[in-house]
């Protein structure tokens, strides 16, 4: 199963509850779908190991504790050989500040979405830790003022 299509309406019933409820119990979901228990439960672990979920988080209220600034950063590299992509995606990974990176086309090589407490705290990660990555040549931040929309929803009911 890799691919939409391979779904039927069950099982994007099933993802789509998940997505908007995660901490259902598997008895809770099946009723929401309209299963047994078992037969909702084997559903769920086949789309598990399917690769179609992912993960299964609970989103905090950054704000609430202590991050008030979200910061988008476009990552320019210097060079584009194959050890330095691995060593900045990996170097990357090790920084908890930034919680999601993309790799991009254009005139910048990644987008990070970062979480800082203030702006004094997110130089203090540029100057000690973003722009002493390997090959990073250029860095240009946007930060934001709110979030009009924040969502982890993926629109799969619209086939």
């Amino acid at each position: 199963m890799n691919d939409v299509h391979a779904l039927d309406d069950l099982d994007l019933k099933i993802l789509d509850t998940l997505q908007r409820n995660p901490p259902l119990s598997s008895a809770d979901l099946a009723q929401l779908v309209g299963l047994s228990q078992s037969p909702c439960w084997r559903r769920v672990t086949r789309l598990r190991e399917a690769g179609y979920i992912v993960d299964q988080v609970t989103r905090l209220n950054a704000e609430k504790l202590g991050f008030n600034l979200v910061i988008f950063a476009q990552v320019r590299l210097s060079a584009h050989g194959r050890s330095n992509l691995t060593e900045f995606v990996d170097a990357i990974g090790r920084l908890p500040e930034v919680v999601e990176c993309y790799t991009t086309m254009g005139p910048f090589d990644f987008l990070l979405r970062i979480v800082s407490r203030d702006v004094k705290a997110y130089q203090d990660f540029v100057y000690g830790q973003l722009s002493t990555l390997p090959a990073v040549q250029e860095i240009h931040s946007t930060m934001t003022m709110g979030a009009t929309k924040a969502t982890t929803v993926i629109p799969i009911r619209q086939r």
